[in-house]
């Protein structure tokens, strides 16, 4: 990433690799014109797309990140080159990285692709300013080294685990907004004198924000039970879930524990099928919501 207040004049026509960050999508009837090819117009609303993605893969939940680096970012300047047409049904993945980085402004480069077929290349100038006043104000330094660290392949989080005297206020919060607030669990069965005994897993971003967690306890002798997965709603898809559940498995092993297992909620199960995890036995009810039981080896 080369750091230069100046953007460049002419629209640099990338490949596919130069991108970290990917957002897929399929183009849909709405978005073509007369001539059977997508509108030019939803290009700027393809990259907007992407650009929220690429927040996620930085796994900065964007509105609360900016009131953490105390401003905003606001759309300058916006440029496309059109090379070929995108047409109905075709799936896109669109492309978006941070090309160059000024004192108080950003450019995003950004692609459309067609598999390895470049469609469209663009170019978005971003300003940070404060919200209030509109006036700009130079990038802050954090902002700053988690664009470079992305660009650079760095990972994006971090995954501490320990006792609830360490972590329980980090994990507290984030369950009570996805369990207590969005699914609307009462909070009686979600709290139990269990957190006490367990190691719990909390995943935070390169600013120090929580952004997922569960905990592991003893079912029997030899198997860990995982429960309490939760992630924050800005960061789903990012692969902090992921990352909680891994340190999680590796806390049991080093217990020795040789199998552990989970309730799923049924819309997360293909989540644990991936991981590896089995469904055992039938579908239940559990806090109003079906779960399932998924087993896995260590």
């Amino acid at each position: 990433m080369n750091h230069d207040a100046t953007p460049a004049t002419a629209v640099t026509r990338p490949e596919r690799r130069a991108f970290r960050s990917l957002h897929r999508l399929r183009v849909r009837w709405a978005e073509v014109d007369m001539q059977g090819i997508v509108f030019n117009g939803h290009y700027l609303m393809y990259f907007d797309t992407a650009v929220a993605d690429y927040w996620r893969a930085m796994a900065l939940p964007y509105t609360e990140s900016m009131r953490t680096f105390g401003g905003d970012l606001y759309v300058r300047k916006a440029t496309l080159d059109y090379l070929a047409s995108a047409r109905y049904d075709d799936v896109l993945d669109i492309g978006i990285r941070c090309a160059r980085v000024g004192t108080t402004s950003l450019l995003l480069a950004g692609a459309v692709f067609r598999q390895d077929e470049l469609l469209a290349a663009g170019e978005l100038v971003y300003v940070f300013a404060d919200p209030a006043t509109q006036k700009t104000k130079p990038l802050p330094q954090p902002l700053r080294e988690v664009l470079q660290a992305f660009e650079d392949g760095a990972p994006m989080l971090s995954v501490r685990t320990g006792n609830w005297d360490e972590l329980g206020a980090d994990a507290r919060a984030i369950r009570t907004e996805v369990f207590v607030q969005e699914q609307h669990i009462p909070a009686e069965l979600e709290w139990d004198e269990a957190d006490g005994a367990c190691v719990h897993a909390v995943a935070y971003n390169r600013i120090g924000a929580a952004l997922a967690t569960g905990r592991l306890l003893e079912h029997v002798p030899g198997v860990g039970r995982i429960g309490r997965m939760a992630v924050r709603q800005p960061l789903r898809g990012a692969g902090a879930g992921l990352l909680v559940l891994q340190a999680l498995m590796q806390a049991a092993r080093e217990r020795g524990e040789c199998e552990v297992l989970l309730h799923a909620q049924t819309s997360a199960a293909s989540f644990y099928a991936r991981c590896g995890f089995v469904a055992r036995g039938p579908q239940f009810d559990e806090a109003g919501i079906p779960h399932v039981e998924m087993v896995r080896g260590l």
